[in-house]
């Protein structure tokens, strides 16, 4: 029982190093700039990275089954860029294209799960074919961005929920919020949810176990496909456009937030709560250099590239620990 439970807890520990490590983030910046610690600061974090989020949670079911999906940041520009198209240039509402791109999005994810499953063909592969497929149909729409005026559409982009405090909150902060509990519930209270574990511990004891390997792994790559599709529909919501160029290098952050988030790259352990947080991390480095002023944004991803660097060897160490002698 005492090994279990500290087995339980070195599990814990890339979570724990990610929970401290945005505390100090938040209290150093607190200590330097004036106004860091205000509640609408914490609120833009969520706002200014919501499609992230939501791209990120699909991200996490992939690579809790030892998978990874390179399409979502193609498939989040393929998004904007139909949604801007059918709204600008057909005059098609609003409640007809976000189910249609939805259905796009979860439509490739569906796909490149099934080519995996079916051929035995590494994630890596069909994903990278994926997102070339994807970023190709951009520019077969069109290879210039095309801005939104539709005013429903301007409308979501404006809207401010009023908070306690004189803060707010936009609705695609509120989308996101409701898209976290929803995963947070399937991933942990469901059977898809210990099947997606169950298969990322080991595919072969989950096929001996009799669990359903190939419509969860189908399943997966749909998820991430249906997070990718609706990122993209909350991105078109913040830059009121759609551009071929949008959201390159995405599918990386989103990696990148899952894993310093404390999931596992070879799969079967991990927390949703941890990417909230993983995002949070990569959010508040943002803030930091914003508020500094005088840093590059460059800084971002240095930092980022060091952070990753000491996740991916903290993982290294907590898996080599578990392993029997």
């Amino acid at each position: 029982m005492i090994a279990t439970l500290t087995a339980r807890l070195r599990g814990q520990i890339p979570l724990l190093v990610t929970s401290v490590l945005l505390l100090a983030m938040f209290g150093a910046g607190s200590v330097q700039y004036e106004g860091f610690a205000s509640g609408q600061v914490l609120l833009n974090l969520l706002i200014d990275n919501a499609f992230l989020l939501v791209v990120a949670i699909g991200m996490t079911f992939v690579i809790l089954t030892g998978g990874i999906d390179l399409s979502v940041g193609a498939v989040v520009a393929l998004s904007t860029m139909v949604s801007a198209w059918l709204v600008e240039k057909h005059h098609w509402p609003m409640l007809v294209v976000i189910p249609l791109v939805l259905a796009v999005g979860t439509g490739i994810g569906w796909a490149m799960g099934w080519v995996i499953h079916t051929f035995e063909i590494q994630p890596f592969i069909v994903t990278l074919a994926g997102m070339f497929l994807a970023r190709g149909l951009c520019y077969t729409i069109s290879v210039e961005s095309i801005s939104i005026t539709d005013p429903s559409y301007t409308t979501m982009a404006q809207t401010r929920i009023p908070l306690p405090g004189g803060t707010f909150l936009s609705p695609s902060a509120l989308i996101a919020v409701l898209v976290v509990v929803a995963a947070f519930v399937v991933l942990h209270y469901t059977r898809f949810g210990r099947n997606v574990y169950a298969l990322g511990g080991s595919e072969q004891s989950a096929l001996l176990m009799g669990l359903p390997v190939a419509r969860t792994k189908v399943t997966v790559y749909a998820v991430s496909g249906f997070c990718s599709a609706l990122g993209g529909v909350l991105l078109t919501f913040y830059m009121l456009s759609g551009y071929g160029l949008h959201a390159v290098g995405l599918e990386l952050d989103a990696i990148a937030a899952v894993v310093i988030g404390g999931t596992l790259l070879t799969g079967g352990s991990g927390y949703l709560v941890g990417t909230v947080l993983g995002v949070a991390v990569l959010g508040l480095i943002q803030t930091i250099i914003s508020f500094q002023g005088t840093l590059s944004s460059w800084w971002t991803r240095i930092v980022i590239g060091a952070l990753l660097f000491v996740f991916i060897v903290l993982q290294r160490l907590v898996t080599a620990r578990r392993r029997p002698a």
